[in-house]
């Protein structure tokens, strides 16, 4: 058996990872990383720790649905304290410095990083850079939609389906990307990409992508109607990077897309 660590095992989709796992037959939960007090059950023989060393000594593979400070302490295990097992990240909002981090540990162990996990989405992405590079008179608007609890806007999902538009067209996101309108702003530019985030209720996520031109416009979208979709998919990767080199990966490789 697979033995996966979590980190992050006190969220939504960190307790839906432990459900998962408990009905998996090639994996299962061995140790927990906790910050604050587990309410939850768990399989009798599971570690629950606040150190990270343990963490990586007790696991496999280690699933990460946590919080950027969080990540960086696990980015950081690998880095300054030889933390040698393979990285599956899921957390999204890393500012410069966790991103670097990221990139640095990816030389050391293999690091699946996705800011979706939702098999779906991995397929939206190359549609949308298919869309983007076909279509490219067609102007390109994101919007997307979720509960009212999610800290991080816009979503890194709608942010990596605005890379793959722009890099598509040859473009840098940084350069074109606006995230809201306002006032006598101005016609819209040719080149620009709005990325619009909606927050209410309790809505899983919902992404949707939209080429509009003269006559005519196309849509394309995604809804996640349970957050087990995310678990599975993690899960799913996490067995496939067992074994593989020390790079940066895609869900898209794991998939082979």
């Amino acid at each position: 058996m697979i033995k996966i660590g979590i980190l992050g095992s006190t969220g939504r989709v960190g307790s839906l990872l432990i459900d998962d796992l408990e009905n998996d037959n090639e994996a299962r939960v061995a140790a927990v990383h906790v910050f604050d007090k587990l309410t939850r059950n768990l399989p009798a023989d599971t570690i629950v720790t606040n150190d990270m060393k343990v963490l990586f000594d007790s696991s496999d593979v280690i699933i990460d649905f946590s919080a950027p400070s969080a990540t960086e302490a696990l980015l950081t295990e690998v880095v300054e304290n030889s933390g040698n097992k393979p990285l599956v990240i899921a957390t999204t909002g890393f500012n410069k410095h966790q991103q670097n981090l990221l990139l640095e540990a990816s030389k050391i162990v293999p690091i699946l990083y996705a800011t979706n996990m939702s098999l779906g989405v991995a397929v939206l992405n190359k549609l949308v850079a298919l869309a983007s590079k076909t279509l490219r008179d067609f102007d390109i608007e994101i919007v997307e939609q979720h509960h009212r609890h999610k800290v991080d806007s816009p979503s890194g999902t709608a942010l990596t389906l605005a890379e793959h538009a722009a890099s598509a067209r040859d473009l840098d996101l940084d350069d074109v990307r606006i995230s809201g309108r306002d006032g006598q702003i101005g016609a819209r530019t040719k080149n620009e990409i709005a990325v619009m985030a909606l927050r209410g209720g309790d809505i899983v996520g919902r992404h949707t992508v939209g080429l509009y031109n003269d006559g005519e416009f196309l849509e394309l979208n995604h809804t996640a109607t349970a957050r087990n979709t995310f678990s599975k998919g993690a899960i799913k990767v996490a067995k496939w990077i067992i074994g593989k080199e020390a790079k940066l990966y895609s869900i898209n490789d794991a998939l082979g897309l």
